[in-house]
């Protein structure tokens, strides 16, 4: 399999002959996801700032202005189609390899990391009245680790990335609001295998989307103005 640094340059190589061709909202998005990656790369041993850049660097590949349109579709349901047509389009099933061969035990130690579960700081952070923190957390924990160990055994790629992303969002969370300290031995195995993982499942995730561009032709929420 191919080195960051490899996939990484030869997507930059990629997006410089679609360009060539034609400049669209598409390309548009995977100019700034490149741009956000490649600076991931450059972070050395700052597993913090490696993992707030490649979170940016999904987000701007992900995120489409698809129009009133799509009002009714949730943002859970939109992430989970989108994830869903990414693993559809994944022909030489790369993901499915880097989950099940390179990543299975930081995959799992993370899907049963309570820390990276926004249900459980729910709870934590609405105490009861005597100052008790509410258990109905575990018993949703409890069902997510059974989708998650169903998934697991059925090696269900879909859904075992979904799940990775979301707990993946909930620590993007702590360190974009301000609820962690830079470079904490607190957080430690889930922002370095966080930015591990981010970091090989994306350059195929961007592959994917540059092999079957009309798929992903969203206008970015953010466009260029000119004035």
């Amino acid at each position: 399999m191919l080195s960051n640094t490899t996939s990484v340059a030869a997507l930059a190589k990629r997006y410089q002959s679609q360009i060539s061709q034609q400049r669209n909202p598409f390309t548009l998005r995977m100019h700034r996801a490149l741009s956000w990656l490649q600076r991931a790369e450059t972070a050395g041993d700052d597993d913090d700032v490696a993992f707030i850049c490649l979170w940016i660097a999904f987000n701007a590949a992900y995120a489409q202005d698809l129009g009133d349109g799509a009002s009714g579709t949730s943002e859970r349901q939109a992430f989970r189609n989108f994830m869903a047509e990414i693993c559809a389009l994944d022909k030489t099933k790369a993901l499915s390899a880097l989950v099940w061969q390179v990543f299975p035990g930081p995959v799992r130690l993370l899907l049963d990391n309570q820390y990276v579960f926004q249900p459980f700081w729910d709870a934590l952070n609405n105490p009861r009245s005597d100052g008790s923190i509410p258990g109905h957390w575990r018993e949703a924990f409890d069902d997510a680790r059974q989708r998650v160990h169903r998934a697991l055994a059925q090696q269900d790629t879909e859904r075992v990335l979904y799940e990775v992303f979301v707990r993946l969002y909930t620590l993007r969370n702590q360190l974009m609001h301000g609820g962690a300290t830079w470079n904490s031995s607190v957080n430690r195995a889930q922002v370095r295998d966080g930015r591990a993982l981010l970091a090989r499942v994306l350059p195929v995730m961007l592959g994917v989307m540059m092999d079957c561009p009309a798929r992903f032709e969203g206008r970015p929420f953010y466009p260029v103005v000119k004035s």
